[in-house]
């Protein structure tokens, strides 16, 4: 029985990726900053894992002294350290890079045998889009460990944003919202990267079952929520000039803008994975959001159905 270490266990996906571990027979190490998280569920439907991890490992991957011995015994690291909304004033080079280069060092001292690393989809092509990540990702292929790297399009954790706009009666898209993107399911991520450890493949892009434009998953959002269809196209020109002037008055803002203007610019799809479809996932964070009204009825998650 292989013993994989999962870093970033309290967020979205790593909650998803213990449950795929435990599921599949793996002795689980858990790498949490807070350790009494992992006992309540995570935001955005993410389930509570205490109880599926066989260890919990109090430790910040910020601070190597607090890392000691992280890796004794583990066969396979798992990471998905990474910054997804500003925090603690920690920089992306700090967290995305340097955090999970401290992991890295520890994997290295601790003989694991395999290092699965969460990215970005597209992140080797554009340099841009997440560089601190693929910093690390270019140490990591140096070291000869063997690894995996998972470039997911997007989690509908991050679609999450157009269902709250829409619940606010507007959503508003960067230029005529017609590029394509194919988000996935924690669940269905967590499977594929659980897979990773026994094959041989090195760079894995994936996405979702089902791709949507942008526009598309606006009115599966109003959907929901039974709301008229209100969006708000803005010019793709006066979104990348509002991006440069955030630069020098908060480089990390103007880093997180700039990722998601890139995403919103382009087509993101990968290859298709898993089975979990956007509007049900809609349907259940409606249902979350506001358990006593009829918002979140069986009547509106037909509907939300019926876009997919």
């Amino acid at each position: 029985m292989k013993q994989v270490l999962v870093a970033g266990a309290t967020g979205y996906l790593g909650r998803h990726v213990v449950a795929a571990f435990h599921d599949r027979g793996f002795t689980v190490r858990a790498l949490a900053r807070t350790p009494e998280n992992l006992s309540a569920p995570g935001r955005f439907l993410a389930p509570a894992v205490n109880d599926l991890a066989d260890e919990v490992f109090k430790g910040e991957i910020t601070r190597p002294e607090t890392l000691q011995g992280v890796c004794d015994g583990v066969d396979v690291v798992f990471s998905s350290i990474g910054i997804t909304r500003q925090r603690d004033g920690l920089s992306f080079m700090e967290v995305d890079y340097q955090g999970n280069r401290h992991l890295l060092d520890r994997a290295l001292a601790a003989g694991v045998t395999k290092f699965i690393f969460v990215s970005v989809f597209k992140a080797d092509h554009l340099p841009h889009l997440a560089p601190a990540r693929e910093r690390f990702v270019a140490e990591l292929k140096q070291t000869g460990l063997d690894y995996a790297i998972l470039r997911p399009t997007s989690y509908f954790s991050d679609m999450t944003a157009y269902l709250e706009m829409a619940r606010a009666g507007r959503v508003f898209l960067l230029g005529d919202g017609q590029h394509r993107i194919n988000p996935i399911h924690g669940a269905d991520l967590a499977q594929r990267c659980v897979d990773a450890v026994h094959e041989d493949s090195r760079e894995i892009a994936v996405g979702g079952p089902a791709s949507y434009c942008h526009a598309d998953i606006a009115r599966l959002a109003f959907a929901v929520w039974r709301r008229p269809v209100k969006m708000t196209k803005l010019p793709v020109g006066t979104i990348r000039l509002l991006v440069r002037l955030m630069r020098p008055f908060s480089p990390q803002c103007h880093a997180m803008a700039n990722f998601f203007a890139t995403v919103l610019q382009q087509d993101f799809v990968a290859p298709p994975c898993g089975s979990k479809m956007l509007g049900p996932y809609f349907a259940a964070m409606a249902a979350a959001l506001t358990p006593a009204t009829p918002v979140a009825g069986e009547g509106n998650r037909s509907a939300a159905r019926s876009i997919t």
